[in-house]
């Protein structure tokens, strides 16, 4: 029984090896292609526990794991030309699944690199060409959905032929270039200096006009003014001739004397006034006759008293 117990531990682990080695497991993230001699035996796409030929190392039954769930892939700084002629850069992602293992393994191997190559040639095909169909605002526009879904169904029929499925395409960024970007910002400063002159302009001519009509009302007030000032000043001029007037024919001598008085006062109240009048001018008829003194022979009698004469009326001017 001893001698048999090396044999049976062989036993065991030859059992082992082989049950080991003819099992396998797929989880929910991955697709499993058995390949018999470099050929595809048999494809499992269910999670779970399978078995194979034991003779992986003969290259017998060989499992190959592909990804069973969403994948993707980027494209960078793509320099597109839109309608019109102008270039931009765009960055753009698609998302895919690989919906048939066999065609997947088939065509590429199983190899994602080596598809991802292909579709990103076909994306920026794709790319180019929806963006050449249309104008750069249609990109910031309610129009970047279908832009997106036009770029998803043109990678449909490549990725088909990879054994994937694209199942979203997005355009994280739509930029101007260098070139455009400056052009873009000259254009943009133009406009605003243009804008500002404009806005300048209408303040100018809005300043002026405000200005016109204060000038206006200045001149409106003044004339104003002047006119109840000029009414105010006759209305004076005429309470004053009144006044002398009446007093005049009070007493016509007194009010000769007393203009006589203030024009001596207004002629001769300055120093260093010199007058060139002849003894006999009438302007001195006061200096050299007695008249309006009370006991001068011939002098008149005294009138009705006058009442006094107040001091702040203008003299008026001496008689020649």
């Amino acid at each position: 029984m001893a001698n048999r117990l090396p044999y049976f531990v062989a036993a065991i682990a030859v059992v082992l090896f082989f049950g080991y080695s003819s099992i396998f497991v797929v989880n929910e993230r991955e697709q499993a292609i058995v390949l018999r001699f470099g050929q595809i035996q048999d494809v499992k796409t269910e999670p779970g526990l399978y078995l194979k030929l034991p003779f992986a190392f003969m290259d017998a039954d060989r499992v190959q794991y592909i990804e069973d769930r969403a994948l993707r892939f980027d494209l960078d700084n793509i320099r597109v030309q839109v309608r019109g002629g102008a270039f931009y850069e765009v960055d753009a992602f698609a998302v895919y699944r690989i919906n048939d293992a066999r065609r997947f393994r088939e065509t590429v191997s199983g190899d994602r690199e080596a598809a991802e190559s292909r579709l990103r040639t076909r994306l920026d095909a794709a790319l180019r060409r929806v963006y050449g169909l249309r104008n750069f605002d249609a990109a910031l526009s309610e129009e970047r959905g279908s832009m997106m879904s036009d770029v998803r169904n043109d990678l449909q029929a490549a990725a088909g032929s990879l054994g994937l499925q694209v199942t979203d395409v997005r355009i994280r960024r739509t930029d101007l270039t260098q070139e455009v970007s400056q052009q873009t910002f000259q254009r943009m400063k133009a406009e605003r200096l243009a804008e500002a002159e404009l806005i300048r302009a209408r303040g100018n001519e809005e300043s002026q006009r405000r200005r016109a009509i204060a000038d206006r009302q200045v001149v409106e007030l003044q004339a104003e003014a002047q006119r109840d000032s000029e009414i105010l000043r006759g209305e004076g001029d005429a309470e004053r001739n009144r006044i002398f007037a009446d007093a005049f024919q009070r007493d016509p001598a007194f009010f000769a004397f007393y203009r006589s008085m203030r024009a001596y006062v207004a002629s001769m109240s300055n120093q260093g006034t010199t007058m060139v009048l002849s003894p006999d001018s009438d302007f001195f008829r006061f200096f050299n006759s007695g008249v309006g003194r009370s006991d001068a022979p011939g002098a008149a009698a005294p009138g009705p008293a006058v009442p006094p004469v107040a001091t702040d009326v203008p003299a008026a001017p001496a008689a020649n």
